[in-house]
Parts: C-alpha cells; sequence; structure tokens
C-alpha cells in the first residue's frame, strides 16, 4: 500500500490548513458586508443619534453605511458634523433605495401620517423597526403596508451604549430578521423581547425611566452640596452610588428591599433616611409616575 512520505503529508495538512482559513476569511468577509448593509433612519433626533453613536462605537456598523433623513436643515448640518461619513438628506425616496433596514426615528404623532406616505416605497425585502412610543404594532403593520415590521422601545443610556431596548414582532416574523434587531440593540446595551401589549409598560419603565433616574441622582447631589460638598464631589458620589447599586442588584439577583435592608441598621441613619422617603411617598409617587406614563402611552396609540 502506498504511504505517502511525512513531506506530502505536511504538505496536504497545510493545503487543507489553508482552505479552512480561507473559508473562515470568506465568511468574515461576508458577515463584514452584511453588517456593512445601508441602515437609514427616518428622522434624526436624540434617539436616533444615541442608537447610530452606540453601534458605531460597537463596532455594529460603520458611520458610511447610515443614512439620514432629516427635514431640519440645522439638524441636517449638525448630525453631517457628528457623522461626516454618514448619508444626511431630506429625501426619504433616497433611503429606500439605498436601505433594505429602515428605522422609523420620529414623533409618535406625525408617524400615521409619515408611515402612509412612505408605505408606497416599501417593498419585500425592507425590515422597518419603530421607535415612536405608544404606537402598536398592528397598526404600524397598517400604516406601512407590510407585516415585517418589528416595534421597539429603546431608551437614551444607547448613547453610552448601556440602554436598555424591548421589541415587539409578528410571531410570523423571520428568524434571521429578529437576530439582525437584537443584534443591533445589544450592540447599545441589552434587549428583550416581549408581547406588543405590555409595551407600554415598557415604556413607563426603561424607556422613560432614564428620566426618573436623573431626577433622583440630581436630588441626591443636591443633599450632599446642601450638606456641604463641592458640587462635582457630590454628582461623582451620587452617580457611582446609583450604578454600584444597579450593578448589586443585577450581579446577585437579588430582591432591592432584602439589599436595601442590608444597608438600614436598626435605629442607625439609613432607617432615619428611608423613613423621610416614606413620609414622602417615594415608593408610591415612583409607582404613580410609572401607570401616569403607560396611560399617556396608550393615549397616544
Amino acid at each position: 500500500m502506498f504511504s505517502p512520505s511525512p513531506y506530502i503529508q505536511a504538505s496536504v495538512q497545510g493545503l487543507f490548513s489553508l482552505t479552512n482559513v480561507s473559508f473562515q476569511f470568506t465568511s468574515l468577509v461576508s458577515k463584514i458586508m452584511e453588517l456593512e448593509k445601508s441602515i437609514g433612519f427616518i428622522g434624526g433626533g436624540q434617539m436616533a443619534e444615541a442608537m447610530v453613536s452606540g453601534a458605531i462605537d460597537s463596532g455594529r456598523f460603520s458611520a458610511a453605511s447610515v443614512h439620514f433623513v432629516e427635514p431640519n436643515e440645522s439638524r441636517r448640518k449638525y448630525l453631517q458634523g457628528q457623522f461626516p461619513n454618514a448619508a444626511v438628506s431630506d429625501s426619504a425616496k433616497d433611503i429606500f433605495e439605498k436601505c433594505d433596514k429602515v428605522i422609523l426615528a420620529v414623533k409618535p404623532h406625525v408617524l400615521k401620517s409619515i408611515a402612509r406616505d412612505l408605505a408606497g416605497w416599501v417593498k419585500p425585502d425592507h425590515l422597518l423597526v419603530s421607535i415612536a412610543a405608544g404606537i402598536s404594532l398592528s397598526n404600524l403593520q397598517e400604516w406601512l403596508g407590510t407585516r415585517r415590521v418589528v416595534r421597539v422601545m429603546p431608551n437614551t443610556p444607547a448613547l453610552v451604549c448601556r440602554g436598555m431596548s424591548a421589541f415587539a414582532a409578528d410571531e410570523q416574523m423571520p428568524a434571521e430578521d429578529i437576530a439582525w434587531v437584537e443584534s443591533l440593540l445589544n450592540s447599545i446595551g441589552e434587549s428583550v423581547r416581549v408581547p406588543d401589549s405590555l409595551m407600554h409598560a415598557v415604556t413607563a419603565v426603561s424607556g422613560s425611566g432614564p428620566a426618573y433616574m436623573f431626577m433622583i441622582l440630581e436630588a441626591l447631589s443636591d443633599g450632599g452640596v446642601a450638606m456641604g460638598l463641592p458640587r462635582q464631589t457630590a454628582q461623582q458620589l451620587a452617580t457611582q452610588t446609583m450604578l454600584g447599586a444597579a450593578a448589586l442588584v443585577k450581579q446577585t439577583g437579588a430582591h432591592p428591599g432584602q439589599l436595601k435592608d442590608q444597608v438600614a441598621s436598626p435605629g442607625g441613619t439609613t432607617i432615619a433616611a428611608i423613613r423621610e422617603l416614606e413620609s414622602g411617598k417615594l415608593r408610591g409617587t415612583i409607582m404613580d409616575a410609572v401607570i401616569r406614563c403607560a396611560q399617556r402611552s396608550q393615549e397616544l396609540a
């Protein structure tokens, strides 16, 4: 029986190795090309800017693959300055000709008229993602004339890749569409899929939640300033405390009330402060705010 020499064996193994490397390289190029497919944003407001900035910083896509449509001239100039390699225009038609993924980042009260105007340009190969608060998935599908729509509720910490987004999609949505949306949202933080019926609650908790946290952070800092701390020091203490408390809940999985009790020793300073917070109905007020926010989201729908 023929037995190849060690040299031939090594050469054959090297050939297979090179072939494997070539295959991996081809796959990598394919993935890069997929990432670089153009993505369009109808509306160039703060949330669109946050999503693009976060996704670029995380390497999800480059500015050169981004197309903005923004009617306000001063905002267009701003976006062009922020993202010099991105395309910025006032024509939605250009986006649907060049992009297969389109993000609808406009205010809820104008989305209906805009969506109906855009419907004529929507083709089967377009994946549409709406980040407008309060607009149901069924309305989006009706207005745009397609079921290939995903409803997303992101939040502004996406600007620093610490966002929390929830999304709802049709049960028949292709798996690759869901994977793409998850990949985009996870590049700017975390994401969770929920039924469309719960998106109003999502809006009230995580969508508007950063505003509540900023108010609490401001109040905590102001309290420190009132007691003599320099503003910068007070803000640093309050900010890191909020970050650390959130991290502790997330990493331990413990109930926030349990962790609160661990800080509040009998007759101590913390329980005295908690008594004041309870007298001011802090928890009830925050819960009422969340409920009212969800109700307003339903009104907008």
